[in-house]
C-alpha cells in the first residue's frame, strides 16, 4: 500500500463523521487529560432528546464515577454543545470556564473541524482544572 493510499483511507470515514487519526488523537486527548487531573472526561456525539441539557445531564449520570465526570455532549445537527461536570470536577472547572472552552469549541465547529473544536475544548477544560 502506498502512502497516497494511506492517507486516502485516513481521509474515509466509513462510520461517523471522524478519520482513523481523528478517533486516534480524540482518545489520547481524553486519556491524557484524564491522567493530568484525575477527572474522567468523556464525549457524546450524537442527537439530544428535549430539552438538550436535561438529556445531557442524564448521560452524565451513567458515567463511572459522576463526581469526577466531565461531559461534552455535542450534537451537531441540533447545533447543541452542552458541557456537564460532576459535583467535585465543578469544583475545578467554573460555569465561566466551560463556557470559555465552549466558545472555542463552536467557533471551531462553525469552521468545519469537528474533531478539533473537541480537543480544543478538551485541553482547555483540562487547563482549567489543574493537576489532581
Amino acid at each position: 500500500m502506498t502512502s497516497g493510499e494511506v492517507a486516502q483511507r485516513e481521509q474515509q470515514a466509513p462510520e461517523g463523521p471522524f478519520t482513523t487519526r481523528q478517533l486516534l488523537r480524540l482518545d489520547e486527548a481524553l486519556r491524557i487529560a484524564d491522567q493530568a487531573t484525575g477527572l474522567n472526561f468523556s464525549i457524546y456525539l450524537g442527537e439530544l432528546s428535549e430539552p438538550v441539557r436535561a438529556s445531557a445531564e442524564e448521560l452524565h449520570r451513567q458515567a463511572r464515577d459522576q463526581k469526577h465526570a466531565v461531559l461534552v455532549a455535542v450534537s451537531p445537527n441540533q447545533r447543541v454543545l452542552e458541557i456537564v461536570t460532576g459535583s467535585e470536577a465543578r469544583k475545578r472547572i467554573s460555569d465561566r470556564d466551560a463556557k470559555l472552552a465552549g466558545l472555542s469549541m463552536a467557533a471551531s465547529f462553525a469552521g468545519g473541524d469537528l474533531a478539533g473544536g473537541l480537543l480544543i475544548g478538551i485541553d482547555q477544560l483540562a487547563t482549567h482544572a489543574g493537576r489532581s
